[in-house]
């Protein structure tokens, strides 16, 4: 099947279309700057440069008219008609309890989605969005969405709830959810697949790092524990959010300085992290190149950036009763070979070895990098949750 993957953001949208009969990219790129005046397509093509179509002032539905205007165009595109797009897949951030699997897109999933709003403002909205801007230009191609949140879902109570009066989970479903779940779901199992070893007989943390992330604790091919709560801000410190605060620092901040709530969200989601405490950048590479040159806040955001992610390794090994496997992957994880030579240096003594050397030279591959002496196996995997939404697309729609 040709499955074309959206990802639609509150100002992008991103796109793949796939083969999944090989698993090729077709075709990739996106839309950014929705709503604003300079709104652009940017675009691979077939020589693997990059080209750039100027939009002007758009909106999300103008934004998919394009994606699909380019695929077609006898210059640019790889398709002759959309007819030649199978099925369509989604990606929703957000589906609270009501969906753990991916599923085929109707009037009742779209009213289930929208009652999420509210846990996922900025991100559900724009993601209906893009259902809704397909369905207008494509009525008759079936979609599927795939939600962030349902690989989590097997989480037992003791993990997703938080110790507030019962009544805010009953009432306003106030708990963990977790994030980046296509994305802990594709590079678990393909860890697994890629050591030759049986996900169901395996305790395995995987760590999704990049300018958000998230580590989630996966048992026997199911996740059980995650960084990320209710919201993307809890957890790991990540680029430009804050991770896990004393919820009384934030009060305190609150009445100090007279913040009202959306202050406070936009200092703990955009002003915080690494960026907050180094006050230069949130790309590891800069904050890297600083500490190089003697920067000391940078080295400060550094140390706390990787110990965060060194206890919540540490954690979830004691949580699970052991360690098999580490995964790193995301974009920090995938080419910060110093993140991950320090992260599994202090983990010796539960027998994580790695060869630091081969470290080194690994960057965006599939590589296991530990060495044979090491009783825990650690690995990059580069994440693919577009080929995964794929996947999952092409399951459900073939089964129709």
């Amino acid at each position: 099947m040709k499955i074309l993957v959206l990802n639609c953001g509150s100002s992008s949208v991103k796109y793949k279309l796939i083969d999944t009969r090989t698993n090729n990219t077709l075709a990739e790129g996106g839309v950014e700057k929705i709503g604003l005046d300079d709104g652009f397509l940017k675009y691979k093509l077939a020589d693997g440069s990059k080209a750039i179509t100027e939009l002007g002032h758009i909106d999300h539905k103008q934004g998919v008219e394009a994606i699909l205007a380019n695929l077609t165009d006898p210059k640019t595109g790889c398709i002759k008609s959309f007819e030649e797009i199978d099925a369509v897949g989604h990606r929703v951030v957000h589906g609270a309890e009501k969906f753990s699997k991916s599923v085929l897109i109707t009037p009742e999933v779209i009213r289930q989605v929208k009652d999420c709003y509210d846990l996922a403002p900025l991100h559900n909205p724009a993601n209906i969005t893009g259902i809704e801007a397909i369905t207008a230009l494509m009525p008759k191609v079936p979609q599927v969405a795939v939600f962030d949140t349902a690989f989590h879902q097997t989480m037992p109570a003791k993990s997703y709830m938080y110790a507030l009066p019962y009544k805010y989970y009953k009432e306003d479903g106030v708990r963990r959810y977790g994030f980046h779940g296509t994305s802990h779901r594709y590079v678990s199992a393909r860890a697994a697949e890629f050591l030759g070893i049986d996900i169901t007989d395996c305790k395995m943390v995987t760590c999704h790092i990049g300018n958000g992330g998230s580590i989630t604790a996966v048992l026997n091919g199911q996740s059980v524990d995650t960084s990320m709560g209710l919201t993307p801000t809890e957890g790991l410190m990540m680029g430009t959010r804050v991770g896990d605060v004393d919820p009384g620092a934030i009060t305190y901040l609150m009445t100090k300085h007279n913040l009202t709530v959306g202050q406070m969200q936009n200092i703990i989601n955009k002003e915080s992290g690494v960026a907050g405490v180094s006050g230069l950048s949130n790309d590891m590479r800069e904050i890297e190149a600083a500490v190089k040159s003697g920067d000391k806040m940078a080295k400060l955001a550094l140390d706390m950036y990787e110990q965060r992610i060194l206890k919540y390794i540490g954690a979830y090994a004691a949580e699970m009763g052991g360690l098999d496997v580490i995964v790193f992957t995301g974009g920090v994880g995938e080419n910060q070979t110093g993140v991950r030579e320090n992260v599994c240096a202090p983990l010796r003594f539960m027998g994580v070895e790695i060869d630091n050397a081969f470290n080194a030279t690994v960057r965006g591959r599939e590589a296991e990098i530990s060495t044979p002496q090491s009783r825990v196996k650690v690995v990059v995997i580069p994440t693919d949750e577009e080929l995964m939404i794929a996947r999952d697309t092409e399951e459900i729609v073939g089964a129709l």
